[in-house]
């Protein structure tokens, strides 16, 4: 029976530097050597994802933009990507300017590289976020000095709308898109408090669960064992065989898993991936 291991980043596999320590990287390549499957679901993109996991030595390619995207770090490509429809995508464009909403917007070229658009006013919250961005070989930022920048002719290769601005601009758009079947919204607070919301929209069929499962048969696994920490690791908890959470875990995760570990400090992941596969090897 092969086994994937799908491990979240963030609270999960990285410790409280929002790093993969020395003794987490080595167990885990020890767990690989002996033929264990390892991969990282994240929302984070291949811009933070490759450094982060630069001394764990799997193969196998890492879903990143929580599901949207499956990238191979070997060959610095996109194997699998979920887009917005060109029609979903124009519509979405039209309603943000018709709110006064800005946003990014990610588009997959076929240069392998996610080139990166803004539309509306950019506020100074978002002009950080793009400095902190602009010098990786990942991404291609589009942003002229006329911030509400000119579109490509073409919109069927989005792969992500993507706004951080004050909450009462953003929910007015969330509560207009929320219900729509072509597409997934998510809305949601984060390092800046209550009054910047965060709202990150994708095609209606990206996810961590489907990518897990899309994956999975990639591979040829037939049994995934997942690790998350947090609310946004649940879709790959519910798919998993074996799922698990960190000691750390909030307890909505918690309920989604059928056991927990140590916490994402004391390399809890690694250790349990090297145990898991000394037993599976035992096995054969």
């Amino acid at each position: 029976m092969k086994t994937l291991f799908v491990s979240d980043l963030d609270g999960t596999l990285l410790g409280p530097d929002r790093k993969v320590s020395a003794e987490s990287a080595r167990l885990i390549n020890e767990a690989v050597s002996e033929g264990a499957m390892f991969s990282v679901a994240t929302a984070r993109t291949p811009a933070t994802v490759g450094p982060l996991l630069n001394e764990i030595d799997s193969p196998l390619p890492f879903i990143v933009m929580t599901g949207a995207a499956i990238w191979e770090r070997e060959r610095n490509r996109y194997v699998h990507a979920s887009f917005h429809g060109e029609s979903t995508a124009r519509r979405l464009v039209e309603l943000y300017r018709k709110h006064g909403l800005s946003a990014f917007i990610y588009i997959l070229g076929g240069d392998n590289v996610i080139h990166i658009y803004h539309i509306g006013d950019m506020s100074e919250l978002e002009r950080e976020f793009m400095e902190e961005r602009l010098h990786t070989p990942y991404k291609n930022f589009h942003i002229l000095d006329k911030e509400d920048g000119e579109l490509p002719e073409c919109l069927d290769r989005v792969l992500l709308f993507y706004s951080m601005r004050p909450t009462e601009e953003v929910a007015k758009v969330y509560d207009d898109i929320k219900d729509c079947r072509d597409l997934r919204a998510v809305f949601y607070h984060d390092m800046y408090g209550e009054e910047i919301a965060l709202m990150e929209v994708f095609g209606s069929e990206a996810s961590k669960a489907n990518a897990v499962r899309k994956l999975a048969e990639m591979v040829g696994a037939d049994r995934i064992v997942a690790y998350g920490d947090n609310v946004n690791d649940i879709p790959i908890l519910e798919v998993a065989d074996d799922a698990v959470v960190v000691e750390n875990a909030v307890e909505a995760a918690r309920r989604a898993a059928g056991r927990s570990i140590g916490p994402n400090n004391e390399d809890s992941v690694a250790k349990d991936i090297k145990k898991q596969t000394k037993m599976l090897k035992n096995l054969e």
